[in-house]
């Protein structure tokens, strides 16, 4: 294939016509199917806050801005009792973290209403009165109100001047001169979604609800991170950090602390191997809920809920016999149980536990914000009588709004209703593998809109990332953009995802990939077997994991008629020394440092594999990916190139490894260029 521009190619989705895809929407009318255009109209609910009381509830609506290509997030007020919701804080800027103060008359959110960056603002919910309370350098997070509603407490990055080597010459008055040295000395120097970073650390503050100077409570060359908990008589705060002196090269090992408001002394109220996080104080201040694990170096453990006395002692897991990972954790009002999330093949749900472990089901269907593909996920607020708002979705919506209570639940938004209402969407259904091992596995498949049942479809394989992650019955944008281009799509849980159990999870420790593969090719044999799918028009494509597999798979079989690999490893060495993340990988999934084992490293790198690859690949990749970085894809498709390979390189300009699919008009591009790649060597439908 000619060298193209990538903006050719994006054009060449449409300019492509596919045997046997749907025929194009008469210039009359709007399109029956999801297309491209119709993903800046999409909206998604997150961050549901119930007021105390459980009689209203604030949340973030994320929606596109046409002219901006960018989100836009806003934030509304439901009243739970008969659904009708209003917009909040609904003006120019970007506006989120809505959290109520413990009497529920005031809201506190983070915005960028004044234009420069976010700030804090508290509303007086009883006459709508409005004050931006900080004036800040950076962004905060984390926020949380103290018990009275005086006090709120944030984290925010607090820079310091790094290292110095030199001086430069001085320089004259209104001389140009390039900018000065960039001294990077700490481990972890960039992070994806963020960049290059800035030297400085994270630290705890707290200021007057009413406004006024902020006062920093912790300090030193440590990170303090966040949820925040305060104790019942505000004098005390609990957050998580690593303050070891080795906690640069420890990416596992946070404890719990307390720090004094009034003096600012920290005690340290865990000490074991492992990360402790989230802490939450109960109502009666006696005891502390937290999350964590002991770490024994595996690269996947079930986060589990543990409960401590508050000065650090009695610790005990109260989730040991439930054999998932913990998400989330908040205390029920009576102090006796607590609320918890967790993934459970591949779905995410809320439930109550009791001190004494036992647990029973509140709500299900959780969906998470994240809309090209269906990643489980979700979030959910307790209100004093019980009351859950989560978010809630399945295959054929995003994210709403839903409120559960007892035995019953009920969704309170429909934020795409007319949208989706004018659209056929391709049919999920799930899809039961057994691997060549006897394992269960689960899949999903989804057929075109008004699929035939006498035709046979080509199919898509739409591998997931992580490795450590679950896709589930969840929407996504990139799956129905392939089956309105008349493709069927399967998408699996291979032995590696959570949501069943850590033993599944870590059949792929130190060994990834590797069986793993076999799960993925079961699965496409039972979706032929289903009698839908044309076993002569066999895709792949992933990414992040989901890429490498792919590149690891076309190395593996020719089977596949085209394949895409989006943001892989191609080179577990050059990756491990190069990725974001820097003390992990290594560490956590291989156990040993490239130069320790480089035939280890080499013999789980799809690049090992790249001479016996035949099948046309694409690449693409975020030209800011600082997570599987760019010079991954950038070697993959130059050794394609070399060896004569049918290739080329997709680079989505500015976009992050997280945010590949961010702006809507790259992530419908990105869709339609990997649709346009398989139209190519796609076969007549049969």
């Amino acid at each position: 294939m000619s060298h193209r521009t990538i903006a050719l190619l994006f054009a060449a989705a449409t300019a492509i016509a596919a045997p046997g895809s749907l025929p194009a929407a008469p210039a009359e009318g709007p399109s029956r199917v999801l297309q491209g255009a119709d993903l800046f109209s999409l909206e998604v609910a997150a961050d549901p806050q119930i007021r105390p009381d459980g009689a209203m509830i604030a949340y973030v609506r994320r929606s596109n801005d046409v002219m901006t290509d960018k989100a836009r997030a806003t934030i509304w007020l439901i009243d739970t009792r008969t659904g009708v919701q209003t917009p909040l804080v609904a003006g120019p800027g970007s506006h989120s973290q809505p959290r109520w103060s413990a009497d529920g008359k005031k809201l506190a959110y983070v915005s960028t209403a004044d234009g420069g960056g976010a700030q804090l603002y508290v509303r007086w919910m009883d006459n709508g009165a409005t004050a931006r309370v900080t004036g800040l350098p950076d962004s905060p997070s984390s926020i949380a109100w103290s018990p009275d509603g005086r006090q709120i407490a944030y984290v925010m990055t607090v820079p310091d001047e790094g290292m110095k080597l030199g001086t430069a010459p001085a320089k004259p008055e209104g001389a140009k001169w390039a900018p000065p040295l960039e001294i990077i000395s700490s481990i972890v120097y960039r992070a994806d979604g963020a960049g290059y970073l800035k030297p400085g650390h994270d630290h705890l503050f707290v200021v007057a609800a009413d406004g006024g100077a902020p006062h920093q409570l912790t300090f030193g060359r440590f990170n303090d991170n966040g949820p925040l908990s305060w104790t019942p008589d505000g004098g005390t705060i609990l957050f998580s950090a690593d303050r070891s002196e080795n906690w640069e090269r420890e990416p596992n090992n946070s404890e719990i602390h307390a720090v004094d408001v009034a003096t600012g002394a920290l005690t340290a109220l865990t000490s074991r191997l492992g990360p402790d996080a989230a802490p939450a104080v109960s109502p009666d201040g006696k005891r502390i809920a937290y999350l964590g694990f002991d770490d024994k170096y595996r690269g996947y453990e079930n986060a589990m809920v543990y409960v401590m006395d508050r000065d650090g002692g009695n610790a005990r897991a109260i989730s040991a016999s439930l054999d998932r990972s913990v998400d989330d954790v908040r205390w029920a009002a009576d102090g006796r149980s607590l609320y918890i999330q967790y993934d459970d093949h591949g779905a995410s749900r809320v439930a109550r536990i009791g001190l004494d472990g036992k647990l029973s089901s509140v709500a299900t269907g959780l969906a998470g914000t994240q809309l090209d593909r269906p990643y489980s996920g979700g979030a959910f607020s307790v209100a004093k009588n019980g009351a859950v708002a989560f978010t809630s979705g399945d295959p054929q919506r995003p994210a709403d709004i839903s409120i559960a209570q007892g035995s019953k639940a009920r969704q309170l938004t429909r934020l795409n209703d007319v949208l989706l209402g004018g659209k056929t969407l391709g049919a999920v259904r799930h899809l039961p593998v057994k691997a060549a091992d006897g394992r269960a596995v689960d899949a999903w498949l989804v057929l075109p809109p008004n699929a035939n049942p006498a035709k046979k479809y080509p199919l898509i394989l739409e591998i997931h990332g992580g490795p450590f992650a679950a896709y589930g019955p969840a929407f996504a944008t990139d799956n129905q953009l392939y089956a309105a281009a008349g493709y069927a799509v399967l998408y699996v849980n291979p032995r590696g995802s959570t949501s069943y159990g850590a033993e599944f999870a870590n059949l792929i420790h130190h060994a990834y990939p590797g069986d793993d593969y076999g799960d993925l090719m079961a699965a496409v044999d039972t979706a032929i077997g289903t009698g839908s799918i044309d076993p002569d028009n066999l895709f792949v494509t992933g990414g992040s994991g989901g890429g490498v597999l792919t590149a690891w798979i076309v190395g593996k079989t020719d089977r596949f008629k085209a394949a895409a690999t989006q943001k892989p490893v191609i080179d577990w060495t050059s990756f491990v020394l190069t990725a974001d993340n820097t003390p992990f990988f290594a560490k956590y999934w291989f156990g040993k440092m490239p130069w320790e084992d480089p035939q280890g490293y080499w013999a789980r790198s799809p690049l090992s594999l790249v001479g016996n690859v035949k099948t046309p690949t694409l690449v693409v990749v975020g030209s800011e990916d600082y997570r599987t970085p760019v010079s991954e894809s950038e070697q993959y498709y130059s050794a394609l190139q070399l060896r004569g390979v049918p290739t080329a390189l997709v680079k989505v300009p500015e976009a992050s490894h997280g945010g590949i699919a961010a702006r809507p008009s790259q992530s419908a591009a990105k869709a339609s260029a990997i649709i346009a790649w398989f139209d190519k060597y796609r076969n007549a439908a049969k």
